[in-house]
């Protein structure tokens, strides 16, 4: 993937259900630093806003510093900036924590990333045109599985839920599976969250621990993310101090906010449950992409791409998106979608790096440019300074 100024292109991403509220409380610009060091970036920050939720925020900086930028509210009909230490839930970034685990069990010889699926999880992903025999861990990894695109929804589209409301892996993952396949496996690229549903069942299996419980002691405890959270089935609570998501749509100068709809965070499990903050998520791929989380080795196949536009210079990796910078730079990392929130994180070798948020999912003209613009503002923005 090309990050280039007023294009458009971002994974899809889980959908919401939007609903109205009218607030004509007009969008203000904070700034958690001084404002004229990062114009550029505040102005790009302010552009992205605009067309998003009621607030935005940017978490950015380089090897020496961090700064936070934010525009609008975190809580409509209030002037509440979004902070860096809010909690939010971070929808598909929570995809690379998952590959994580499973490449540090392939460092730990319990998982090969090119044996079949079958091999680990027999029977389960059978069926319906699907032969787990033919599937590795690798495909799943990096969605060239032919799994079909799946998108659970808390309204519109859930597995069969147990008597308490929660949801397990294996009945998401048949789910998933009702949809035929798309592609043979490693033919193409189609993004499907139920190839992590599945990937977090190889996790259970393997670690003999609920997938929460796995990504937290093998990922969040060791890196001291003290504000990540891959919160348990039937927990639905969401930590303070926290971002408030909202459903909603923009018309001309007008906002309609409603509160983001409640959910079970075990309908999106090890492919979107988890909760973090925009200082947490940066320490995260921080430690990832500098080798402090899986062996070289395993960090070199997170960083083998499928190009889906050859030529770009960026690609699908394995829990991991690589960007290439107009500044001629390449970062990585993910985006994630959830109801209620919309966010994307990048990281660059020499340091820089940039987290963003917004407190909606839009369904229609979701500002991808402008978001991608906003990174790639923040993440070139001292170039000139360092040649």
């Amino acid at each position: 993937m090309t990050i280039k100024r007023n294009r458009t292109k971002l994974s899809a991403v889980i959908g919401a259900v939007c609903a109205t509220m009218l607030t004509l409380s007009g969008p203000a610009a904070h700034a958690q630093t001084a404002e004229d060091d990062h114009s550029a970036t505040l102005a790009a920050l302010t552009a992205f806003q605009a067309d998003a939720g009621p607030g935005a925020a940017i978490h950015a900086g380089d090897s020496v510093e961090s700064w936070t930028l934010s525009a609008g509210t975190g809580t409509i009909n209030t002037d509440r900036p979004i902070q860096s230490d809010e909690h939010f839930r971070i929808g598909s970034q929570t995809k690379t924590f998952t590959a994580a685990v499973v490449l540090q069990l392939v460092d730990e010889g319990k998982v090969s990333l090119d044996a079949p699926i079958a091999d680990y999880l027999p029977g389960v992903v059978t069926g319906n045109g699907y032969d787990g025999t033919r599937i590795t861990v690798r495909h799943l990894l990096q969605h060239t599985s032919g799994l079909a695109a799946y998108n659970p929804d808390p309204i519109i589209v859930t597995p069969k839920p147990n008597p308490d409301g929660t949801y397990d892996l294996a009945e998401s993952v048949r789910k998933g599976l009702s949809r035929a396949p798309v592609s043979a496996p490693g033919a193409s690229f189609t993004y499907s969250n139920n190839n992590y549903l599945v990937l977090g069942m190889l996790v259970e299996k393997v670690t003999t621990k609920p997938v929460h419980e796995a990504i937290t002691s093998r990922v969040i405890e060791p890196l001291g993310l003290s504000r990540t959270v891959f919160p348990a089935p039937g927990d639905r609570a969401l930590p303070i101090p926290a971002v408030n998501g909202y459903h909603g749509v923009r018309v001309g100068g007008f906002y309609f906010w409603t509160p983001a709809l409640t959910y079970d965070p075990s309908l999106f499990s090890s492919m979107g449950a988890m909760i973090s903050t925009l200082e947490d998520l940066t320490s995260f791929y921080q430690a990832l992409t500098a080798g402090k989380v899986v062996s070289a080795a395993s960090l070199a196949e997170m960083q083998k791409v499928w190009e889906a536009e050859p030529g770009t210079g960026g690609g699908v990796g394995l829990g991991l998106g690589k960007y290439k910078l107009s500044c001629d730079t390449v970062a990585w990392g993910h985006n994630g979608g959830v109801p209620g929130y919309f966010s994307q994180t990048l990281v660059t070798q020499d340091g820089r790096h940039a987290s963003v948020v917004t407190n909606v999912l839009s369904q229609l003209n979701r500002p991808d440019g402008k978001l991608l613009e906003l990174l790639d503002t923040a993440l070139c923005e001292d170039v000139s300074k360092r040649s």
